[in-house]
């Protein structure tokens, strides 16, 4: 079928557009702003149509030709006001779907009982469901509670909270239980929906297999990402207003996006209608499965790039539509130079690191840091190198192991010292007319609290450590002897 997806370019969206394609449809991607598409792995395998769904005149010529149309955009995040947005182009989108001869609009939306008075997110979530029902055209609405995937706001909150505070008051939300699912789920709940049969305004209640309180989810996180069990006490005294200040000031999130979220944590969101499950076949994923496949790095001992596109496989990972703030805490270290050395002259000089080598300067810090490392019972400097030029990918080096070596080009090393976060150290050399540029980039990922402040402890000597190694390596390269036929 041709599908138009609406919120390519956002989080569930940008992850539906590869699910479909591998599952042969023609994929029309609704952008306001296409040129966010221009990175995407699969943007030249859809067609691309600049629309906006509040001000475009020409939705329903946009929509022509489409046989089904997903509904995936939202404008929570634009603060006050995003209900009435909100509302308005659904309609508008439902009246050009109808126009446009579109048999079928699906939607994912929030779960929360329609007989109670819900939070303005929860309410406006259920509103628009109505609106794009409103115009004729069959919709099915499916509504889920916390998502579990890297980049989805409800799991970077649980994420941030639970990475950067041992201890915290919470108001009394945290007790209110929830039905998580795994985006994976998710999404095969949204193709399947292509071939269902049901006319009118259908809705269905999707959820994983377990029921947690907000408490048990972080706790179970912390498990999964080997941090210490969180103390988490309860208080009355937090109002949704506070408590989204509170996480704006530890986690990366902003405040306008927080509050809406927040507010509805106070309503039990769970299935109490099982058609979904019983109507699709869905083999679902347990929160604990779940919360692994969001924070697993793919690569093994690779360091993480904060941006790699994942496999249509797996949703779970970050992509590169997901929001700046998502995916997880990644400290940096970059620096580059140029040299009139050849790039084989640049390789051979950071290939030659560690050992009796060492690393081109403040080796006695060095050494100390392998001492400590001794001390609390790492491998420390002991191990040296295997040869004092020759690398292969799995050799020790100290108390580094080589990742991944590109001969002439490329050198990855992973810590295995003592952290408390994973390391990596990584040079990689590029030709250029008149010599090489040499690019040096220490990569951290923090574990909890402790990991955060280890890194900014450090932080004022990586100038002068970092610094001088680029210096000297790129000085052993221009200084290197020729080696002459």
């Amino acid at each position: 079928m041709r599908i138009a997806v609406t919120g390519a370019t956002g989080y569930i969206g940008g992850r539906l557009v590869p699910q479909l394609l591998a599952e042969g449809h023609d994929v029309v991607c609704l952008a306001r702003s296409p040129v966010k598409l221009d990175d995407r792995p699969w943007v030249e395998d859809v067609h691309i149509r600049k629309a906006d769904l509040l001000t475009s005149d020409d939705l329903a010529e946009t929509l022509a030709g489409c046989d089904v149309a997903y509904y995936m955009v939202h404008s929570m995040g634009a603060g006050a006001g995003f209900e009435d947005a909100d509302r308005r182009a659904a309609e508008r989108f439902a009246e050009a779907s109808r126009d446009a001869g579109v048999s079928k609009i699906i939607y994912l939306g929030g779960l929360g009982a329609d007989d109670e008075t819900l939070s303005p997110h929860l309410a406006s979530r259920h509103e628009v469901g109505e609106a794009l029902a409103s115009r004729g055209v069959p919709v099915i609405e499916f509504r889920a509670a916390v998502i579990i995937g890297s980049g989805s706001v409800s799991f970077e909150m649980l994420r941030y909270l639970t990475q950067v505070l041992p201890a915290m008051t919470t108001p009394r939300w945290v007790r209110t239980k929830g039905q998580p699912i795994a985006i994976r789920n998710v999404l095969t709940y949204l193709v399947a929906a292509i071939d269902d049969d049901t006319t009118g305004h259908t809705i269905y209640e999707i959820g994983g297999p377990d029921v947690l309180t907000y408490e048990d989810m972080m706790q179970t996180y912390a498990s999964v990402a080997g941090l210490p069990k969180r103390l988490i006490i309860p208080v009355p005294v937090l109002s949704p207003g506070l408590s989204s200040l509170w996480i704006g000031l530890v986690t990366p999130l902003p405040v306008n996006i927080a509050r809406p979220l927040v507010d509805s944590l106070k309503h039990e969101v769970v299935v109490h209608d099982p058609t979904a499950m019983e109507r699709f076949d869905v083999d679902l994923i347990g929160f604990r499965r779940s919360v692994e496949l969001a924070v697993e790095v793919a690569d093994g001992l690779r360091p993480p790039t904060r941006w790699s596109d994942a496999e249509a496989s797996t949703p779970a990972r970050p992509m590169a539509a997901d929001p700046s703030w998502s995916g997880g805490t990644l400290f940096e270290d970059k620096r580059t130079t140029t040299t009139s050395a050849a790039p084989a002259d640049v390789f051979w000089a950071f290939s030659r690191v560690g050992g009796d080598v060492g690393y081109y300067g403040f080796d006695w810090a060095w050494r100390l840091r392998g001492l400590i490392d001794t001390l609390v019972g790492g491998v420390g400097l002991r191990r040296g190198r295997r040869h004092p030029a020759d690398i292969r990918p799995g050799d020790a080096i100290d108390f580094w192991r080589v990742a991944a070596v590109e001969d002439g080009h490329r050198l990855e090393l992973a810590a295995e010292m003592k952290l408390p976060g994973t390391a990596w150290l990584v040079w990689n050399v590029e030709p250029t007319d008149d010599g090489a540029v040499l690019s040096q980039e220490a990569f951290f990922e923090p574990k909890g609290l402790f990991g955060r402040l280890y890194w900014l402890a450090l932080l004022p000597f990586h100038g002068l450590i970092f610094g001088q190694m680029l210096r000297r390596i790129t000085a052993a390269a221009e200084g290197r002897p020729s080696v002459l036929a």
